[in-house]
Parts: C-alpha cells; structure tokens; sequence
C-alpha cells in the first residue's frame, strides 16, 4: 500500500521526480566513466603483461650450482609456474642443417630446455625425446623448415687435440610465432640438452651412440634455470626468495609495479571523485526529500489521521528515493554505455583484438546500482524522520 501510494505520487509529480532523477544520473554517469576508464587502462596493461611470459621469468644473473633437489623444491612451490634445469650457455647450442635442400646454409641455434607447459610455447607441443624440436620463427626461416620436416642437428668438440662430430636427425614439432622468441633457437628437451654438454665435455652419450669417458650420475648439478613465475604478483616474492638464496637474478618486477601503482593511484583519485560526488547527492537528496515531506505536510497528516503509523509514514520518503536510485542508475548505465562504446572506437587502432580502454563488468554496474540504492534510502531516513514527526491533529487544524 506505502509503494502504491509512494509510486503514484512519483508519477504525478514527474517534472520534480525528473529532476532528481536527472540529478543523480549526471553524478553518477561520470563517475561510472571514470571508474570504467580506471578498470579498463590498468586490465588492458595488466593483461599485456600476464600476456607475455618474460614479464614472469626469473633469470639468473650467474652461473651456480642446481642439484636436482633444488628443482624439486621450486617446482613445488604454488608462486612457480614452471621451472627446468639449464645447462652452462657455451654448451647449448647446435648446428642445424637443411638435409632436403643442400645449398641452405649451417645455422647455429641457441638450445632452450622445454617441457610441457612451457609459457613460450603456447599452443605448439612439446619436443619429447632427443629427437623432436620446436624452432623459433626465425630459425626455420633460415633453414626453410616447416613443422613436420626433418633436419640434421650436428654438434663438434675436440679431445685430444682431435676434432669429433656428433650427429642426430631432428623431426620440428613446430615452430614459433616471432613475438615468442627472436632469437634462432632450437625449444628441445632436457634429455637432448644435457646429452649436447655431456658430448661437448668429453663425456659418452650412450643412448644417441656417441662415445666418451664415463657420464655423470644423474644427480648431476645444473649451472643454471628457466623459472616462471605462476603470476605477474609472484615476480616479486619470487625474486626476493632468490636473493636469499644468494642467487641473483634479473626480473621485470619495476615494469609490474610501475601498473600495480597506476591502478592504486587512480583508485585513489577515482574514490576522491566518488566521495565528494556521493556525499554531494546525499545532501541534496536529503535535502530535496525534505522539502517534499514539507510540502506535504497536511497529506501526511490525513494519512496518519486515518491510520497510517510511524513506520509507514518513514518508509513513504525512503519508496520515493529507491525509485530515484533505481530509474537515475538505469539512466547513468545507458550514459555510461553509450561514452565507453565511443571511448573504444576511438581507441580502436591503438589497442590490440579483445582490448578496451573503458570497460566495467557486469558486476560492476550491479554494484554501482545497489549502492546507488542503499545510500538513497539512507539519505532518505532524514525525511522519514520528518515525517514521522507529523501528528494526526495537523491535518484537523487544517480542516
């Protein structure tokens, strides 16, 4: 009965009803704009960081000492995304020959220990073996090699004063995209990496049939690794971890905080904007709610005359205000639309497919609108109170 009579009063003073309306849209419309280009600039930037694995590699500075048990650990470490041994870097590299076109020329690549779920990778598979590769995008080129082809890879050393050459044939598992790796590298197994050093020391890689002095045992210590961390927020501990381990290590840990302090930064001002907008329209729809219990003073005071109590009478102004948040927060959201979809075109050729400058999500305007609402009926209790302060006799008086 209370929203009834609240909604056709509403309706029946449209042009004042408008009018908060129009108000609390033109407050609220902006600050969904602001707060839209706020979430959209940093998720564009933090999503182009996620979006490339070396923002989340750890390199080592040095050479050390990594014995399979320190492996072991980082890999079970919930921050690590991925983690291999890697070999000393004079060891890893190979000669990689066209076996179906004889005039291409020798290209030296650099050897890159891969596994499954290796960022770089992305959708190509995982060398298995000590027979699969996966070539960077400007290596094959070179070599004029498409994924599925074979190729020869050669490695030399010399013992004794004699030169010796190793050979193995090669099947590419894939190749590449050029923004994954720019260098000519070869992604090989570990199996293949470690059999490039034993060969290169002197040492007998049984399983490929080439000879030397005794291997290693296979709790042999890597000079280096290739770690990931599992998340852009990981860098940073990861780092920290290492350092105090003594290892140094290189990250991109400025680049990820430089985002991570633009996103508190404009928080901060966005909730500056919002505080002194939201406390504005609080007053003034307080305010105006008011003025409208005033005006209405002697009809209030029938409706307590007939029966209404307290309670309904509060909840009179409190119906009329959610109405105001509710239709003023539909208005702002349509505003909202419309800028941010003019904002993206704009920005259309700057930003990369799926990319936007102004974006909230659904939630979001879920939210806006919901405290939209709570703080309309607050701001509206200052009315309900002035009408619950109307006596029944008001209205006799006026007779």
């Amino acid at each position: 009965m209370v929203f009834g009579l609240a909604l056709r009063d509403f309706l029946h003073e449209w042009r004042l009803s408008l009018c908060l309306v129009l108000a609390l849209s033109a407050i609220l419309a902006p600050m969904l704009v602001l707060f839209g280009l706020k979430h959209g600039v940093v998720t564009t930037m933090r999503e182009r960081l996620i979006e490339d694995p070396a923002n989340r590699q750890i390199l080592p500075v040095a050479s050390g000492r990594f014995d399979p048990a320190w492996f072991r650990q980082m890999a079970a470490r919930p921050e690590v995304g991925f983690v291999l041994p890697q070999t000393r870097a004079i060891a890893a590299s190979m000669f990689l020959r066209n076996t179906a076109e004889s005039g291409r020329p020798l290209v030296t690549v650099e050897l890159v220990p891969s596994a499954p779920g290796d960022p770089l990778l992305a959708a190509q598979p995982a060398p298995t073996g000590t027979g699969q590769i996966v070539l960077s995008r400007s290596a094959a080129e070179k070599l004029g090699i498409a994924p599925g082809a074979t190729l020869e890879g050669s490695l030399t050393r010399v013992v004794r004063g004699q030169s010796e050459r190793a050979t193995q044939p090669l099947t590419v598992a894939g190749v590449l995209p050029l923004a994954s790796f720019d260098r000519d590298a070869a992604f090989v197994s570990l199996e293949l990496l470690v059999a490039a050093e034993d060969y290169r020391d002197g040492r007998a890689v049984e399983a490929l049939g080439w000879a030397g002095s005794a291997p290693l045992s296979a709790d042999r210590a890597f000079a280096g690794f290739r770690l990931y961390a599992r998340s852009i927020d990981d860098v940073s501990g990861l780092r920290d971890r290492m350092q105090g381990q003594g290892v140094e290590v290189r990250t991109r840990a400025a680049e990820i905080e430089t985002v991570r302090a633009l996103d508190r930064n404009l928080t901060a001002v966005f909730w500056i904007v919002a505080a002194i907008g939201v406390g504005g329209y609080a007053l003034s729809l307080a305010s105006s709610l008011w003025g409208n219990v005033d005006r209405k003073r002697r009809e209030i005071a029938v409706l307590r005359l007939v029966g209404f109590d307290t309670p309904r009478c509060m909840l009179f102004p409190a119906c009329q205000a959610a109405m105001v948040a509710l239709v003023g927060s539909a208005l702002a959201t349509a505003a909202y639309l419309a800028v941010a979809a003019s904002v993206n075109r704009f920005f259309t050729t700057s930003l990369a497919e799926g990319e936007r400058i102004c974006q909230l999500a659904p939630q979001h305007l879920v939210y806006a609108a919901g405290a939209t609402l709570v703080l309309a009926v607050v701001a509206s209790g200052v009315g309900g109170l002035h009408a619950a302060r109307i006596q029944p006799s008001e209205a006799l008086r006026d007779v």
